[in-house]
């Protein structure tokens, strides 16, 4: 008798241990076959069938009915919330389902391209957001928005420092430009801060330099030159410029234009109204004629001190520069400029 209850007891032991070892397997197998983590993303107006559309294709038919169950004995369907969600190697439903009934989401990494406007800005950053690109250029395009943040809609630019972070796919227009505020505060730290105190310019100003000195050369080696030159021209101040002389740049005047694909600048092109006419306008345009890159910046703030006035394009066509102290120099390398970019057609 008691043989025969031991008997019992180790099968039912045994049942339920089996029985147990279903469930487990049921709910923590995992639910891809794949060796590469999946993610979901799940939109504010998504359904709970919409959810289980995404889900299905990245998960075995196990692994979806067990997704199913624990959906249906659960508030999830009417909760249902956004997010990019991700679905790793090994990992079961039941992790799955309470990472996506908890909101507990993986960040995407969300790189500040240096682009030359607004629009297309906006473009980029939706391409890595829930939010769309007409709503962030809503945001980039309204004064009150702008002044919110102390800018205006030619100067926003200056807020978004080109570096990557890691920010939740949902992330809502509003809270996208508080994180670009603090991470520019971060940015312009202490030394920084300091260095454009010393020459006597804001960060607006410095991003503002930066982008002009971005535009003029890829080289980073020279920028510092560059900006050097720029500089000169800003703070100079004579019974000819008694405003300083103006920068006369010519990526300037692609802005003014929007067309960035001129390969030469015409006299007929230095007349258009606009204040990003540096050719017209002494000092500074508005604002930023591109997000300049942080090694643009930094040659602002580390600019060369020389006593050079200006620049023109290097003949070889190496992306560096001539520098010259006199116009009657600077005219000699514009012509030598000019001959090499007729002799290769260039229009």
């Amino acid at each position: 008798m008691k043989k025969n209850k031991k008997i019992l007891i180790a099968t039912v032991a045994g049942a339920a241990l089996a029985g147990i070892a279903a469930v487990a397997y049921y709910f923590f197998a995992p639910m891809t076959s794949g060796h590469d983590t999946e993610y979901v993303y799940i939109d504010n107006d998504d359904t709970i069938d919409s959810v289980y559309a995404k889900v299905s294709p990245r998960a075995n038919s196990m692994s979806m009915s067990a997704f199913r169950m624990l959906t249906n004995y659960s508030s999830y369907a009417t909760n249902v919330r956004s997010g990019r969600y991700a679905i790793r190697p090994g990992e079961g439903a039941l992790i799955v389902f309470r990472h996506m009934k908890n909101g507990l989401q993986t960040p995407v990494s969300l790189t500040v391209p240096s682009v030359r406007t607004t629009d297309k800005l906006a473009a980029e950053l939706s391409k890595k957001l829930m939010a769309d690109s007409a709503e962030i250029y809503r945001a980039l395009s309204d004064e009150q928005t702008c002044s919110k943040f102390g800018y205006d809609t030619a100067t926003i630019a200056c807020m978004f420092i080109p570096n990557t972070y890691d920010i939740y796919w949902n992330t809502s227009v509003e809270r996208l430009l508080e994180r670009m505020e603090k991470e520019c505060k971060t940015f312009w730290n202490g030394e920084r801060t300091a260095q454009a105190e010393a020459l006597k310019l804001t960060p607006v100003q410095v991003t503002t330099l930066a982008s002009i000195v971005d535009e003029e050369t890829a080289n980073n080696a020279e920028k510092p030159m560059v900006a050097g030159m720029y500089y000169n021209r800003l703070m100079l101040r004579n019974a000819e410029y008694p405003n300083g002389m103006p920068l006369q740049a010519d990526p300037t005047i692609k802005f003014a234009w929007k067309r960035f694909d001129l390969k030469r600048i015409y006299h007929n092109l230095l007349h258009i109204h606009s204040p990003y006419n540096t050719y017209v306008n002494p000092g500074l345009p508005p604002g930023p004629i591109r997000i300049p890159s942080v090694a643009g910046i930094d040659a602002v703030l580390n600019l060369v001190k020389h006593d050079y006035l200006y620049m023109c394009a290097k003949e070889d066509f190496s992306g560096t520069h001539n520098f010259a102290r006199s116009y009657n120099e600077h005219l000699q390398n514009a012509a030598k400029y000019s001959k090499a970019l007729n002799e290769r057609g260039i229009k």
